[in-house]
């Protein structure tokens, strides 16, 4: 049984905490929030005694086998990025493992301190982009594995907020479908600039062909004006979907509904209820952290150089919109990425 703890207890938070009745290897036992309201609040809700409001106190005291770090990637009234000095701390504490809510990174920067990082550490990062555990995500992923709708010839991914928002989860769901094939070249487009001096900036809308490693060609697409609408809820990020078109079918997973057409059964689809299948998903990877912790094998599907990399495709997408190149991934993001969007847009 392993030994978990959580620093952040807002919303998101409650969503990790929740999964636990799903969670049969480890039991969450400490909780850290500077705000003591919502980490008093938490701990009552989900009978957690141990509480912290400094995180190296907890980490030395508590000894726990899995961190989940379920903070904003700036600091409340603040423009200071704490991905990355929040994962050296866990790093530098000995932490075996953590799970780092998305985005990954906001802007080149962060994402170069965690790229660094990823080449020292010893702890096994995982990026928290769960629908890759969606039960009927696994069912149809299963199904594209064992051939039944053919060889893949293309994929349209897409999602209605901006790309920082929920392109993480998108370009994480086309990787599992091709077993983590990499990006390898990218052109993309970009548009809006309102986005770009929030808590995680970003273009308002973005789209790219994308080709990968093993061949296949990737349409994606980001933001209310140019991605279709994948469920009746007015939600902005609720609006996630991907579709992947093989030689003898499809299947195509959306928010609240998912189809498939295979030469053995046909067309078929049907509704899906997003809030339990995100809370199996939740669970399923977390548990997939202590696998890992198990059997150095089963390396997570979300581990941290390969959201890196597909952060990487999404830096990719702006550098391309602000240069109209072809840009050739992985790639070196310049300094001061955003001074530029901002220009640009």
């Amino acid at each position: 049984m392993y030994k978990t703890a959580m620093l952040g207890c807002g919303g998101r938070a409650r969503a990790h905490a929740d999964a636990y009745r799903f969670v049969k290897g480890g039991k969450l036992a400490a909780i850290c929030d500077m705000n003591e309201e919502l980490l008093n609040k938490f701990g009552d809700d989900f009978n957690i005694s141990s509480r912290y409001t400094d995180l190296d106190e907890m980490l030395e005291k508590e000894k726990p086998d899995v961190l989940h770090i379920v903070t904003a990637p700036v600091l409340r009234g603040s423009n200071d990025r704490i991905r990355y000095p929040l994962m050296k701390q866990a790093s530098d504490a000995g932490v075996p493992a953590a799970i780092v809510e998305k985005p990954i990174a906001v802007e080149s920067e962060d994402w170069k301190q965690i790229s660094g990082l990823s080449k020292e550490t010893k702890t096994k990062f995982v990026v928290n982009t769960q629908l890759n555990f969606h039960p009927k995500n696994l069912e149809l992923k299963a199904d594209v594995a064992a051939g039944r709708i053919g060889e893949i010839k293309f994929i349209d991914a897409s999602a209605r907020s901006t790309p920082v928002d929920q392109g993480p989860h998108v370009l994480q769901l086309v990787s599992s479908y091709i077993d983590n094939s990499r990006p390898v070249r990218v052109l993309g487009q970009i548009s809006g600039g309102e986005h770009l001096d929030s808590a995680q900036p970003s273009p308002q809308y973005a789209s790219a062909r994308v080709q990968y490693e093993n061949g296949l060609h990737v349409s994606v697409a980001f933001g209310t004006a140019i991605a279709p609408t994948a469920s009746d809820d007015p939600v902005v990020f609720f609006h996630k979907r991907v579709f992947v078109v093989g030689m003898k079918g499809f299947v195509h997973w959306r928010f609240s509904s998912w189809e498939r057409s295979t030469p053995e059964s046909g067309y078929e689809g049907g509704p899906l209820s997003y809030g339990e299948q995100d809370v199996a998903a939740q669970g399923n990877l977390t548990e997939a952290v202590f696998d890992w912790l198990d059997d150095e094998r089963k390396v997570h599907p979300t581990h941290l150089e390969q959201s890196l990399a597909e952060f990487n495709l999404l830096l990719g997408i702006y550098y391309s919109g602000i240069t109209n190149e072809v840009i050739d991934l992985p790639f070196d993001p310049p300094d001061g990425l955003m001074d530029q969007l901002r220009a640009k847009l």
